[in-house]
C-alpha cells in the first residue's frame, strides 16, 4: 500500500517547481526591501523585536545579543551571524545616511574591520526609528504569524517618513539585484510633500528639491543627465569622487589631503593602492601616503614634491584608485507583494498610498476607541445624576453580576456602562470628578468629529500625513553632505604630465641586473667602469629617458616591459637591481635582448628567431601592455626550444641572416616571415639537420662584417656581400669547411656593421682572450678562419663576448 504513494514526476518539473517557489522566498522575504518601509524583513524583524522588548531611545542600551537571541527565537530562524550583521549595519554611520539603532561598543570602521562579537555590544532603538514603529499597535499594519505560530509579526511598519529612499539599500536575490543610494531626509520629505500637493508634479521639479543621492561620507557625484536617468527609469549610472584639497607644507612640500570618499569604499584598501603606486613609481613627485583618521573624521594625506604635477596626480589617482567609483542606480523594491523597478515618482507614490492606510487604518482604530470610551462617559455622567439610586440600587444587589442587572434595568444602561459603573471607585463621585467627565466628554466629542472628517475627507487625511511630515523634518533633517555637478569630468593623463622627463643611462646585464644612472653619475665615471658583478658583461647599454620604457626580451620566449621612471637611480659603478625582484623569473630565463621605446609604433617589428629554427615578426605596436608586474609571452614554444635572436626591423626590405651551429648560413628579406600575433610559434626559417641548431638569426645591415667563433678557437671575419640571398626555409650553404675529424662547431657570432670595431672576448673552463674583431683577416665562404687560441692549451671555447667599442 505505501507504493500507491509514490508519484511519478519529471525531474525539470520538480526543480522547476522548486527553484520557483525558492526564488519568490529569496525575492520577497530576504534580499529586496518593501518600497512601503524601505526594509528587508531580518532588518523589520530585527527593529520590531527591539520595540517589543521595550529597547527604545528612551531607555538604556541592552546587550545586542540578547536582541540576536529574540530575533532568531521569535521571528527568523537564521544563522546568528547573518541577523548580527544587518543588526550591526543598521547602525554604521559610514553605511546609513540615518542611523536607525544606536550601538555602544566596537561596530566595525569604514577600513572593513567586523564588529566586536554581540557579547561585547550593546545597542537600542534611535530615535528616528522610533518613527517607522510609532502607531504599529493602533493595527495600522497587517501582522502575521511567525514561522512556529507562537507569536505575531508586522509584514509592514508605518514608517513616518520614506526609509527606502533616505537609507537606501542593496542586495541580491534570484534573478534580481536592488541597488538605491541614500538621501538627505529634509530633501525626500520635500519632495514628498511636492507630490502630495501636486500628484502631476514632473520629474524635474522633484530634482529642483531633491536633487540626487546624499551619501552618509560625502563626496561629489558628476552626472545630472544620468541621475535624471536613474530617477525616470530606475535605473543609471553615475560618478562619484572623493573630495580632495591641496596644502602647502614645510620643507618644499605639497600636501593632497582627502576628508571624504566614495560610498562604500574600503579605506584601507584605498590607501594601499595609493601606497603601491607610490612604490611602483607609477607617478613622479608622490613621496608618501598617511591615514590620520581619527575620532575627528576621516583624514587621508599624500605628500607630494613641491614641483609635481598637483592636477595630473590627482587625475591619475581619481583614474587608478577608488577616489572615483560608478555608482549604479538600480532601484527595484518589493511593490504589492512583487519586485519592480521603480523609478523616484512611483516610489514616492508608493509611499504616500501606505501613509494613506496607515493613518486611515490609525484614524479607524481611535475612532473606535474614543467612541467606547464617549459611551463610558456618557454612562458615568447619567450615573452620578441618579447617584443615590444608583447607590441604592447596587447596596440592594446580592452581586456584581445581579447588581449590573438591576442597573440596566432600571435605568437602560447597556452591559459596558453597567460594567464601568459598579467597577467605579468611591473617590470618583467628588464634584471634581463629574468636571472632569465633563470635561473629558467634550475632548472626546472633538476628537471623534476630527477622526470622522479625516475618514470622510481625503484633502483632511491628505494634511494629517502632510503635518506629520513637516514634523519629522523639522526634528531630524541635517545639512546635505554631497555636492551634485551637472558634468561628469574626464580623466586623460598623458604620462608626461605625470613623469618629468629626465635625461638617463640605462643599463642591463646579462645575468639580468638592471638599473638607470643620471647623467651626471655616467660623465663622472669611464664607460669601462661600469658595476657589474665578476664574470657578468653588458647586454643592453643606452641613453634613454624616463618617459621611456625598456623592453627585455628572455631566451624562454617571454618579454618584459619596464618604465624607465620606475628604475632606481643607481650610480655608474654599482651593480642594479636584479630581474627577478621585479618579475617572477622561471629557473634558467634570462634576458637576451633589450631596448628603449617611447611608443609602440606600429611600424617597426620585432624579428624572432629560435634555436629549433622557427622565425616570426610581430608589430611593435602587439607588445604594449597595461599590465606589466609579470613576463608576457611573446612566441609560443615547442618543448625545449628557446630564443637565440631578437632583433628591430622598420622595412620590408630589411635582410634577415641566420647562422647554424655547423656551420650553414641563410640569407633572405624579411618580406618572406608574415606577421603574426603574440602567441604565435612563427614559421621555418631555415630547414635543420636533426643534429644541428641555430645559434643566430637576426636582421643584418646592408653593408658590415658577420664574425663568427668556433669550438676550436677559430675567429671568422667575413663580408656579408658574399652571402647569396636565398628563400626562407631553405638548407643554406656552407660558411666553414665540412672537417670530419675535429669539425669546427659555431660557439658564437656577431654582426659589425660598417665603420664599428668590436672586441672579441673568448673564454674556455680556464683562460680567457681578447682580441679586436677588425684584426680578424677577411675571409670567404668554406675557408675556417684564424686559429686565434690553440685547443690543446687554452681549452675548447665555452663563451664569448662581444662588445662595441
Amino acid at each position: 500500500m505505501m507504493h500507491d504513494q509514490i508519484q511519478q514526476l519529471k525531474l525539470e518539473d520538480v526543480i522547476g517547481d522548486r527553484f520557483g517557489r525558492y526564488s519568490k522566498y529569496v525575492i520577497q522575504d530576504r534580499a529586496i526591501p518593501d518600497v512601503r518601509d524601505g526594509l528587508k524583513p531580518v532588518q523589520r524583524r530585527i527593529l520590531f523585536a527591539m520595540y517589543k522588548d521595550g529597547n527604545t531611545f528612551d531607555k538604556n542600551f541592552r546587550k545586542s545579543a540578547k536582541t540576536v537571541g529574540n530575533v532568531i527565537g521569535n521571528y527568523h530562524p537564521h544563522g546568528e551571524s547573518s541577523i548580527y550583521d544587518a543588526m550591526v549595519r543598521l547602525g554604521q554611520d559610514w553605511k546609513m545616511r540615518e542611523e536607525l539603532i544606536l550601538i555602544h561598543g566596537n561596530k566595525g570602521s569604514v577600513d572593513g574591520d567586523p564588529a566586536a562579537a554581540m557579547r561585547y555590544t550593546e545597542a537600542k532603538l534611535s530615535k528616528l526609528s522610533g518613527l517607522l514603529l510609532d502607531d504599529i499597535n493602533k493595527e495600522t499594519v497587517d501582522f502575521i504569524n511567525n514561522f512556529d505560530d507562537t507569536e505575531v509579526e508586522p509584514t509592514v511598519l508605518p514608517a513616518k517618513f520614506p526609509n527606502l529612499l533616505v537609507n537606501g539599500t542593496t542586495g541580491i536575490s534570484a534573478g534580481y539585484a536592488t541597488d538605491i543610494p541614500p538621501h538627505n531626509l529634509g530633501e525626500v520629505i520635500e519632495a514628498t510633500l511636492k507630490l502630495i500637493d501636486k500628484p502631476s508634479v514632473s520629474l524635474d521639479e522633484l530634482l529642483e528639491i531633491m536633487p540626487g543621492p546624499d551619501f552618509p561620507t560625502g563626496g561629489i557625484i558628476q552626472g545630472k543627465k544620468e541621475l535624471k536617468k536613474a530617477y525616470e527609469t530606475g535605473k543609471g549610472r553615475v560618478i562619484v569622487r572623493s573630495r580632495l584639497r591641496v596644502e602647502d607644507a614645510r620643507g618644499n612640500k605639497q600636501l593632497i589631503i582627502i576628508e571624504e570618499i566614495p560610498f562604500e569604499v574600503n579605506k584601507a584598501n584605498l590607501v594601499k593602492k595609493i601606497d603601491e603606486i607610490i612604490f611602483d613609481k607609477k607617478v613622479d613627485g608622490m613621496i608618501e601616503v598617511r591615514d590620520e583618521t581619527d575620532r575627528e573624521g576621516l583624514r587621508i594625506v599624500i605628500e607630494v614634491r613641491k614641483d609635481a604635477n598637483i592636477h595630473a596626480i590627482q587625475s591619475y589617482l581619481l583614474m587608478k584608485t577608488d577616489l572615483q567609483v560608478s555608482y549604479n542606480f538600480n532601484m527595484v523594491a518589493i511593490d504589492e507583494r512583487a519586485p519592480k523597478l521603480l523609478g523616484l515618482k512611483a516610489i514616492l507614490n508608493a509611499y504616500v498610498a501606505h501613509q494613506k492606510d496607515v493613518v486611515t487604518r490609525r484614524s479607524k482604530y481611535m475612532l473606535n476607541h474614543a467612541e467606547k470610551r464617549m459611551h463610558i462617559i456618557e454612562g458615568l455622567i447619567r450615573a452620578l445624576s441618579v447617584l443615590d439610586e444608583v447607590i441604592r440600587i447596587i447596596r440592594e444587589s446580592q452581586n456584581k453580576k445581579d447588581a449590573k442587572e438591576n442597573l440596566i434595568a432600571a435605568f437602560d444602561f447597556t452591559e459596558a456602562q453597567a460594567e464601568a459603573i459598579v467597577m467605579l471607585q468611591l473617590y470618583r463621585l467628588t464634584n471634581t470628578d463629574i468636571v472632569e467627565l465633563e470635561t473629558e466628554h467634550s475632548e472626546l466629542e472633538y476628537e471623534i468629529n476630527q477622526l470622522k472628517e479625516i475618514l470622510s475627507n481625503d484633502k483632511k487625511l491628505m494634511s494629517v500625513i502632510k503635518r506629520e511630515l513637516k514634523n519629522v523634518k523639522k526634528e531630524f533633517t541635517t545639512a546635505r553632505r554631497t555636492d551634485i555637478e551637472d558634468k561628469i569630468e574626464s580623466l586623460d593623463v598623458s604620462k608626461e604630465m605625470l613623469i618629468a622627463k629626465e635625461d638617463t643611462v640605462v643599463t642591463l646585464t646579462k645575468e639580468g641586473y638592471v638599473k638607470r644612472t643620471s647623467l651626471r653619475s655616467y660623465n663622472a665615471s669611464s664607460p669601462h667602469e661600469l658595476g657589474m658583478r665578476e664574470g657578468d658583461n653588458p647586454l643592453f647599454i643606452g641613453m634613454s629617458h624616463t618617459l621611456e620604457q625598456l623592453l627585455v626580451f628572455t631566451n624562454y620566449g617571454n618579454y618584459m616591459i619596464i618604465p624607465v621612471h620606475s628604475l632606481e637611480d643607481i650610480r655608474w659603478k654599482d651593480v642594479g637591481q636584479h630581474l627577478s625582484s621585479r618579475f617572477n623569473l622561471k629557473h634558467g630565463e634570462e634576458p637576451i635582448f633589450a631596448t628603449t621605446v617611447e611608443k609602440f609604433d606600429k611600424n617597426i617589428r620585432v624579428v624572432m628567431a629560435t634555436k629549433h629554427g622557427q622565425v616570426k615578426q610581430t608589430a611593435l605596436s602587439r607588445f604594449e601592455a597595461t599590465r606589466i608586474s609579470r613576463p608576457i609571452v611573446n612566441i609560443k614554444l615547442k618543448n625545449d626550444d628557446e630564443v637565440i635572436g631578437i632583433s628591430m626591423s622598420n622595412s620590408d626590405n630589411d635582410t634577415l641572416l641566420f647562422v647554424t651551429e655547423k656551420g650553414l648560413t641563410l640569407k633572405y628579406p624579411v618580406r618572406e616571415v608574415s606577421q603574426t600575433g603574440l602567441k604565435s610559434q612563427g614559421v621555418k626559417a631555415i630547414n635543420l639537420k636533426a643534429d644541428d641548431k641555430l645559434v643566430f638569426g637576426e636582421r643584418i645591415p646592408i653593408e658590415g662584417n658577420l664574425v663568427t667563433v668556433s669550438n676550436r678557437g677559430a675567429v671568422k671575419r667575413t663580408n656579408l656581400d658574399i652571402f647569396e640571398t636565398g628563400a626562407r626555409a631553405q638548407v643554406g650553404s656552407m660558411l666553414y669547411k665540412d672537417i670530419k675529424s675535429k669539425p669546427h662547431r659555431i660557439v658564437a657570432v656577431s654582426v659589425i656593421a660598417l665603420g664599428e670595431d668590436t672586441v672579441v672576448e673568448m673564454m674556455s673552463e680556464r683562460n680567457t682572450h681578447t682580441l679586436r674583431a677588425n684584426e680578424v683577416r677577411l675571409s670567404g665562404k668554406y675557408a675556417n678562419g684564424s686559429f686565434v687560441v690553440d685547443e690543446d692549451t687554452f681549452g675548447v671555447i665555452t663563451s664569448v663576448h662581444f662588445s662595441i667599442i
